[in-house]
């Protein structure tokens, strides 16, 4: 059976309670889509926490090289990074107790997302945050599932 995301509502409510969001592999270029999600993010009220090699700043934000250096809770980790580095990523989130696990869009690996879920994450695979963010606010419906 093939892997399956939350539905809608679902997604939307993860959304909605998230205060701290662990980026990995957040690019401190501009250019990169990892870095203009992660600032629409942070301009919508999150707490951005970028994850990538070599530490320095991005966003105004400390950079830690992995997961397990970040000294305090976060409630998301969003990935990234290649397909091919995903199980490794679901490994240091399940070691650091991570609540929830977002796969950006084109970020595929349906074994290791479903091992996260076995293992009690929330997950959600090949999807955009900023995309769903959006929708959520461009739904009055919706907007009652969030805060932000």
């Amino acid at each position: 059976m093939a892997f399956q995301n939350p539905a809608p509502h679902e997604m939307h409510q993860l959304i909605g309670r998230l205060k701290t969001i662990a980026v990995v592999g957040l690019s401190p270029d501009p250019d990169r889509p990892s870095y203009s999600v992660a600032m629409y993010m942070q301009s919508h009220g999150y707490r951005i926490v970028p994850v990538r090699p070599g530490g320095g700043t991005v966003l105004g934000e400390t950079a830690y090289d992995k997961l397990a250096d970040i000294p305090f809770a976060v409630d998301l980790v969003d990935v990234f990074r290649a397909s091919r580095f995903v199980a490794a990523h679901v490994d240091e989130a399940l070691a650091v107790g991570a609540p929830a696990l977002w796969l950006q869009e084109g970020v595929i690996d349906e074994a290791a997302a479903q091992r996260a879920r076995d293992a009690g994450l929330t997950v959600v695979m090949d999807r955009c945050i900023l995309k769903e963010h959006r929708k959520l606010h461009s739904d009055p419906s919706l907007r009652a599932l969030t805060q932000k």
